[in-house]
């Protein structure tokens, strides 16, 4: 009899124990799946948040590069100086690019376009310009450089402002001058942009190696 008994409670033990047992695998399952379901919910959160942002970036990279497409480069190099200062800023900016050279040549030594400068300058005389700029109305903003000469820029200068209207155009300038500052020729630049309702921004002397440029180019929002 009291084998029988013993029987019995084994089996009613083992039951219970099977009971509890399942009881607990269900709540571990439970959690499980919950903690799952939150991981891939917060992955999918982030992966658009990444792919919003990525989109932005795209866009704002195309608009730059349309504007460059409204940015000219027009520079005027007799030593071959402003010639490398402008070709390094269309590297940067991705901008059109034109050489102003006079109808009737500068001689090419040193003395010989310093001399006729200066008479240039003395007698106010504007030298024709060779070549037409193509397109000149589709730009919006135009950087000028050229050499300083007797703390102002050369006349020909003056040339592009007669024959081009600068009217609603942003005009950013440079120099190579070796040790004027910029504020001498910027003065020019300002009272010839003024006259023809252009606005200006303050122009950079360049030096050789000069690592200004990238900064001054990114502080008016012109690098590609």
């Amino acid at each position: 009899m009291l084998s029988k008994k013993l029987k019995i409670f084994t089996i009613i033990t083992l039951v219970l124990g099977l009971l509890v047992a399942c009881a607990n695998t269900s709540t571990s399952s439970g959690y499980a799946k919950s903690s799952r379901t939150v991981k891939v919910n917060k992955a999918k959160k982030t992966k658009k948040g990444s792919s919003k942002r990525t989109k932005t970036k795209k866009k704002k990279k195309v608009t730059n590069k349309k504007g460059n497409n409204r940015v000219l480069i027009i520079y005027f190099s007799m030593s071959g100086t402003t010639r490398a200062a402008a070709k390094y800023i269309q590297s940067q900016t991705g901008a059109d690019v034109f050489e102003l050279k006079a109808k009737d040549p500068y001689p090419s030594d040193y003395d010989g376009y310093v001399k006729r400068g200066d008479q240039e300058r003395r007698n106010n005389i504007h030298p024709a310009i060779k070549d037409k700029i193509p397109n000149f109305d589709k730009y919006q903003t135009i950087l000028i450089g050229y050499p300083t000469w007797w703390s102002q820029p050369p006349m020909i200068i003056d040339t592009l402002f007669d024959d081009y209207n600068f009217s609603g155009k942003t005009i950013i300038p440079f120099t190579t001058s070796m040790s004027t500052p910029m504020s001498a020729s910027q003065t020019k630049i300002n009272q010839l942009a003024k006259a023809d309702g252009a606005k200006t921004k303050t122009g950079l002397r360049i030096t050789a190696n000069d690592s200004r440029v990238d900064s001054w180019l990114k502080s008016n929002n012109l690098e590609k």
